[in-house]
């Protein structure tokens, strides 16, 4: 089956990576950001799904609860299987009944990470290492490109890049030192959609959170506020038959020229199937695509200036 999910390299990195792949935060387990309890073989059981179904991109961070570990117990043999993505700047302090995740930019602190990271995902290196969204003053203040090329350069990361937003975004990409950025966007959240094109344009990665916009309200965990951008734009008139919404969704976040991958995070196998014919289904067709957009405009749905 692997062969039926389409690749793209992503950014200049040389790596191949599918277009769909997998938001490890799904496993995270309850006591981070009141997630849903995890057992075990769920964990075992969706990650290899994920492997199985051909996907060869999978992203995790230091400060998603069991994530980094379950990866490391149940598909570190597979290794040579996906491309490997994680975050630093992260803890986990427990408190009661969850963990508190503040950040830290200090460089012994990011050390720190990223050998807790590979011994938990049994690995001696990540593919890419992200900053976990520090704003531009931490950056500079601690130096922080400073101490990624230093890991880098002691092969724990082959890449470098961060997961960020506006207004930070467009001044990392006008750095011009990562290799890929991590961005959230869907049709429901067009913020981004012209600084994805512009990191793109520089050659760097574009990898896509919050495609789906974290599915409808009810069967996922949408805002409805935000989904109600969808009812007012009347985008039910857009999809195919019997095509879903979040299907559609996913298929919009395709569509955008300057994305190289989604990650999209579940728990449950059915989803995971789901996701990946919508993925096999490709690009919307360009007049569905620019009607989508022309309609999401008018419901006050546009990206900034960019």
């Amino acid at each position: 089956m692997s062969h039926t999910l389409a690749t793209r390299q992503l950014g200049s990195t040389g790596l191949e990576v599918t277009r769909l792949g997998f938001g490890a935060m799904e496993i995270r387990g309850e006591r981070i950001w009141g997630g849903r309890p995890v057992r075990d073989e769920q964990a075992r059981d969706i990650l290899g799904a994920v492997l199985d179904a051909g996907i060869t991109f999978v992203d995790t961070a230091n400060d998603y609860g069991r994530s980094e570990a379950y990866i490391g117990r149940y598909v570190s043999e597979r290794r040579d299987e996906y491309v490997l993505a994680t975050k630093c700047g992260c803890s986990m302090v427990p408190a009661g009944d969850h963990d508190e995740t503040p950040h830290q930019w200090d460089r012994e602190h990011l050390l720190g990470n990223i050998d807790d990271s590979l011994a938990k995902l049994g690995t001696d290196h990540v593919d890419l290492l992200q900053l976990h969204n520090p704003s531009i003053a931490l950056a500079e203040e601690h130096r922080l490109v400073d101490t990624l090329r230093e890991i880098q350069a002691s092969g724990k990361a082959r890449f470098i890049g961060a997961s960020s937003t506006s207004p930070d975004l467009g001044t990392y990409v006008d750095w011009g030192v990562f290799d890929a950025f991590q961005i959230p966007y869907s049709a429901l959240e067009r913020r981004h959609e012209n600084l994805i094109t512009k990191a793109h344009a520089a050659g760097a990665g574009t990898i896509i959170r919050g495609g789906v916009a974290r599915g409808e309200p009810g069967a996922g965990l949408g805002a409805t506020d935000r989904w109600a951008t969808w009812e007012r734009a009347k985008l039910d008139e857009l999809l195919d038959e019997g095509e879903s919404r979040t299907q559609w969704l996913l298929r919009f976040t395709l569509s955008h020229p300057g994305v190289d991958t989604i990650i999209v995070g579940t728990l449950n196998p059915a989803h995971l199937a789901e996701n990946v014919r919508a993925a096999q289904a490709g690009a919307l067709a360009d007049d569905v695509y620019d009607e989508a957009k022309r309609r999401l405009g008018e419901a006050g749905e546009s990206p900034e200036e960019g």
